[in-house]
């Protein structure tokens, strides 16, 4: 068998393994299939060439350019995707398995992809919250802005998920303007190579975005400084040792951390066993005792159920456990492939001992594959009688296909029980009883740093207890490591640096691109619906004519509508009304004129208005009032070839210029 020597890419080139290789087994046969390592690694200029190329190249580019990268990655990546499939089965992983790390992979890139185009501007800065008025007078503003780190991004991966685990840090990263350098663990970094290949072979990345070492990394992280972050995944072990390094806690380096987590799934008192709950519960907790062969960081470890299903529960789970085929993961038959390594079997047997000594096995044989040459375990599923009593098996994580179930009193006792974990990534709850997921919420949310509720509602869409969303935070307090990954723009964040900028409207306007209310306008020559996009430019502005506000269009808009609710139509009610001198019209009458006095009526460029945000009424307005309308233009983002989004920041003002409401309105502009 040919041996593969994987290669490390660093300061724009493939390195294949020199002195301290080190050689990886295949987990379904036990042959060595390849080697990885390279003591020789000039670590001072891989970070150099990530500093001094890739992270100006990044930065040149708008949130939209490094979103449009990412969604081109992750075509690449899908076209390609058979080649990280079929590595991946000596990884011990079936293909359900792989589908998982692989396509999870990339749908975190579409995710990352979309969000920085819908939610982040085309631009070099990110606005954080709205401007905060600091003076008396207005004049002077503060702004919270977000800007990338201006270092590098040391990401230490587990092996557990070659492809996601990478992906799923590199999303956030690169969108946020930061190079990476990636350490997959050695066990599995052949499958992360062939990924990076197929990226770095793109021509996509700029040179120095990615980097990745194929072993150890030296002394990389005593090279970082406070520009620098380490996003990793693995023991709390290990994290503990890597964030307590002298020049981490020295100046203050990012460290985000995903580490052990004794996930619990509890089933509701509510969810009896001939309930769909019963069902849900069952299934859920059988598929995350065998995906991945228990390898994974949300896989459920501990089963919290009402003392009087505990027998019916431990019969469920052993008759669906017995009916899983173990065995090659390239079979279609197969369910449950191969833990990575024999060395990680071994230590998942260990782990299964400690928590025998306070639990019951009740289900499989940790001598079953004993003498096979790869890496395969039965599932173990124990019994904990006395869980209050017992402590190992709340502190100690097999990380393979073992499980523990135990019986809790009430609620509030099942709680506890999940909460005696000391933090977790996931927790999950089988309930139909709204008030059960709600004191589950109030009693453990602080606990766990994601709370999964199923039931008959949710079953066909949910997503799953061990499924990490690009969408939601991933990460969870204390044993769990503190951190948080993901989370959609948030995971972004963890790459920049939030700054307080404090000045005029018209600076802090030309810091972010987007007009400040307060910062100068300039009047356009032609109407403002006139200008095509690229004309447009923010802080053009009109001020419309007034239109006077009559009795009889209130009345009308009333009847016309059906909107006659009494403070448009009956002066005593409305006049007992603190917030009405008397009849007011209506704030959508107000919407609607100062539609009429803003918009030009003719073909153009104006496509569509997609929206209203940020509306709010500030002075009543009655019958006699004028109304106008200052329109300006606020910020604009480039959606496709042909149209991009102008966002206008309308203010209708009465006769004595004070403001009755504001709003933010959203059209489509032709290019």
């Amino acid at each position: 068998m040919t041996v593969h020597p994987v290669s490390s890419f660093v300061t724009g080139r493939w390195l294949p393994p020199g002195a301290g290789a080190r050689p990886i087994a295949s987990a379904i046969s036990g042959a060595i299939i390849a080697e990885a390592g390279n003591d020789a690694l000039d670590t001072a200029a891989m970070l150099a060439f990530a500093r001094e190329r890739g992270g100006p190249a990044l930065r040149a580019m708008t949130f939209h350019d490094r979103a449009r990268m990412l969604k081109a990655l992750a075509q690449r990546l899908n076209a390609h995707k058979q080649v990280l499939y079929d590595l991946s089965f000596d990884t011990g992983a079936t293909r359900t398995d792989t589908m998982i790390d692989v396509d999870g992979g990339i749908g975190t890139l579409f995710v990352y992809a979309s969000k920085g185009r819908r939610e982040m501007p085309d631009g070099h800065v990110y606005v954080d919250g709205a401007p905060e008025v600091l003076s008396r007078d207005g004049s002077f503003l503060g702004l919270h802005v977000c800007t990338p780190l201006q270092g590098v991004a040391v990401h230490i991966n587990a092996y557990n998920f070659p492809v996601w685990g990478m992906l799923e840090k590199l999303a956030p990263t690169l969108l946020a303007g930061v190079p990476a350098v990636v350490k997959p663990a050695t066990q599995t970094c052949y499958v992360t190579e062939a990924c990076v290949r197929l990226m770095t072979d793109s021509g996509l990345l700029p040179q120095g975005a990615v980097q990745l070492v194929a072993g150890g990394l030296g002394d990389t992280l005593d090279q970082l400084t406070m520009q620098d972050a380490v996003g990793f995944t693995g023991s709390a072990e290990t994290a503990l040792m890597l964030r307590s390094r002298p020049s981490i806690l020295r100046q203050g380096i990012r460290f985000v951390a995903e580490q052990d987590s004794l996930n619990a799934s509890l089933l509701g008192p509510d969810a009896a066993p001939d309930s769909p709950e019963f069902d849900l519960f069952i299934k859920e907790v059988v598929r995350e005792i065998t995906t991945k062969a228990g390898q994974k960081c949300t896989a459920v470890r501990r089963v919290l159920v009402p003392e009087a299903h505990v027998e019916p529960v431990i019969a469920a789970l052993s008759a669906r456990l017995a009916k899983t085929p173990i065995g090659d993961p390239r079979d279609e038959a197969t369910r449950m492939g191969a833990l990575v390594s024999r060395t990680q079997r071994r230590d998942v047997l260990e782990k299964a001992a400690i928590i025998g000594a306070e639990a019951t096995r009740v289900y499989g044989d940790p001598d079953a594959w004993a003498e096979d040459a790869g890496a395969y375990c039965s599932p173990l599923l124990f019994h904990c009688e006395a869980p209050d009593a017992a402590a190992r098996v709340h502190d100690t994580e097999a990380f393979g296909p073992v499980s523990t179930v135990m019986g809790y009193r009430d609620l509030d006792h099942g709680l506890a029980l999940a909460n005696r974990g000391e933090g977790s990534l996931v927790a999950s709850v089988f309930t139909h009883d709204p008030e059960v997921a709600r004191a589950a919420v109030l009693g453990s949310g602080a606990f766990h740093g994601r709370l999964y509720i199923s039931n008959r509602d949710t079953a066909k869409g949910a997503t799953g207890h061990g499924a990490p969303m690009p969408h939601m935070v991933h990460g969870g307090p204390g044993r769990a490591g503190g951190g948080e990954e993901l989370g959609g723009i948030r995971g972004v964040m963890h790459y920049m640096q939030r700054t307080a900028v404090q000045g005029s409207a018209d600076i802090l306007s030309g810091i972010t691109g987007t007009w400040v209310p307060g910062a100068a306008t300039t009047a356009p020559e032609r109407h403002l619906f006139r200008h095509r996009f690229g004309e447009i430019a923010p802080g053009m502005s009109l001020t419309t004519a007034e239109r006077e506000i009559t009795l009889a269009d209130i009345e009308h808009f009333a009847h016309f509508t059906g909107d006659t609710f009494y403070a448009h139509m009956d002066e005593a009610a409305a006049a007992r009304n603190p917030f009405f001198p008397g009849r007011v019209a209506h704030g959508y009458l107000l919407l609607s004129f100062a539609a009429g006095l803003f918009v030009d009526p003719d073909e153009g460029p104006v496509l569509a208005n997609t929206g209203i945000e940020a509306l709010g009424f500030q002075k009543p307005v009655v019958p006699g009032d004028r109304l106008k309308v200052r329109l300006t233009a606020k910020q604009k983002t480039l959606r496709t070839a042909e149209y991009g989004e102008v966002r206008w920041h309308a203010t209708l003002l009465n006769q004595d210029d004070e403001q009755v409401a504001e709003y933010t309105l959203l059209t489509m502009v032709a290019v």
